[in-house]
């Protein structure tokens, strides 16, 4: 897995974790000889702009939680990963504080009875910030893959955002079942 062939699957990333599994970087890293960790830059409740309160279809004046990582490979950041959450759901619990979720945020939403059922994903591309910049050790004026994730109850109800920022190299692997007819 060198940075010029990173491929990812999103469905390890969206499945709750069996108890005492690492989490799904971690393991996909392992599977190539290499390491993946994480680092949890902030935790805060804020107010959602109005992309954020459409996703998660908010009220207005609700608050969002948001959870922002570094994720590295071999202890280089290799991504920004902002993940948010209504404040309705995401207060008093580990996601609102600033350390590690042990199983994942997956894994603990589930536990909450938030399991994904759906999952929308919209990838762009844009400048990277100067802040990205420096994260992910870019040059100024470097592009970005951005993603945005919503993930959804079987109900369709959003429970988290996620938003990755990720160098341009970053190339995503999409795998499309059709539902079979009962």
């Amino acid at each position: 897995m060198s940075d010029e062939a990173w491929v990812s699957d999103s469905a390890p990333y969206v499945a709750p974790r069996e108890e005492g599994q690492t989490d799904a970087w971690t393991d996909q890293a392992a599977s190539h000889g290499r390491r993946g960790g994480q680092k949890t830059l902030s935790v805060e409740t804020l107010q959602p702009t109005a992309a954020l309160q459409s996703a998660l279809r908010l009220g207005a004046g609700a608050d969002i939680i948001v959870r922002r990582r570094l994720i590295l490979l071999d202890d280089s950041p290799v991504e920004l990963a902002d993940s948010y959450y209504p404040a309705s759901i995401a207060a008093g619990t580990p996601l609102a504080e600033l350390r590690k979720i042990p199983g994942g945020a997956v894994s603990l939403l589930a536990d909450m009875g938030y399991i994904g059922a759906a999952v929308l994903e919209d990838v762009s591309t844009r400048i990277a910030t100067l802040q990205e910049s420096e994260a992910l050790s870019l040059e100024p004026g470097s592009p970005v893959l951005s993603l945005m994730r919503i993930t959804q109850t079987a109900d369709g109800i959003p429970f988290e955002v996620s938003v990755m920022t990720m160098p341009p190299h970053r190339h995503l692997n999409y795998r499309l079942l059709r539902k079979q007819d009962n």
